[in-house]
């Protein structure tokens, strides 16, 4: 006779249990979030949540944006206040400046006033002679105080720059050619610039003139 085959059941299935049936998706899904944690569910939120809505970024943006208008004019008033406050003490210190000066040069006046009083018949020319030098000496002290040089370039080399040639004069030596002569008026310069030019008389070198010189 033949032999009947019998099927075991798999094992570790109890004898008489019913096929296992594959689980759903659905179950899968849901096995699948009960393994990752309540951390990994929340990460969607948590990431929402750090996300800036547009009109919280444009009501942050404008905040801002008024923040530093305000500065700006903050910033504009204290410069134009600075600039103000600059011009003002400039002038008070040219004022202050110009009143030094001007009561310096008040002694000079007064020097010229006592001169001016001086009784011609108990005054002889002579000592008339030295005290208006002598107030003009503490009229160019006063002047040199402000910056003012005298230009007085009697023997040097003559500078159109600085001088001012109103004449010639025959040289008496060829070496002595377009220098000057003789100062027919000083010249005066404010720290380097020149107020006015020295007007002289400068030295013209010819051979007839050194013949005549000779």
């Amino acid at each position: 006779m033949p032999r009947k085959h019998h099927q075991h059941p798999a094992a570790g299935a109890a004898p008489g249990a019913a096929p296992a049936v594959p689980p759903r998706p659905e179950e899968q899904a849901e096995a699948a979030a009960l393994e990752a944690g309540p951390h990994d569910a929340e990460a969607p939120a948590e990431a929402a949540a750090l996300i800036e809505q547009p009109a919280e970024a444009l009501h942050r943006l404008e905040q801002e944006a008024a923040e530093w208008k305000d500065r700006c004019l903050r910033a504009a008033a204290e410069f134009e206040n600075y600039k103000k406050r600059q011009i003002r003490e400039r002038a008070e210190t040219a004022a202050r400046a110009q009143s030094e000066v001007i009561a310096r040069v008040l002694e000079v006046v007064d020097d010229l006033a006592r001169v001016a009083g001086l009784d011609p018949a108990q005054t002889s020319s002579q000592a008339l002679h030295e005290g208006m030098g002598l107030v003009e000496k503490k009229l160019l002290k006063v002047l040199e105080g402000v910056g003012v040089q005298r230009v007085d370039p009697a023997g040097q080399p003559f500078d159109p720059n600085v001088h001012e040639a109103v004449m010639t004069l025959p040289a008496p030596s060829a070496e002595a050619d377009r220098t000057v002569g003789s100062v027919l008026q000083p010249g005066y310069s404010l720290n380097g610039t020149l107020l006015r030019p020295a007007r002289v008389a400068v030295y013209t070198w010819t051979q007839a003139a050194g013949e005549a010189a000779q």
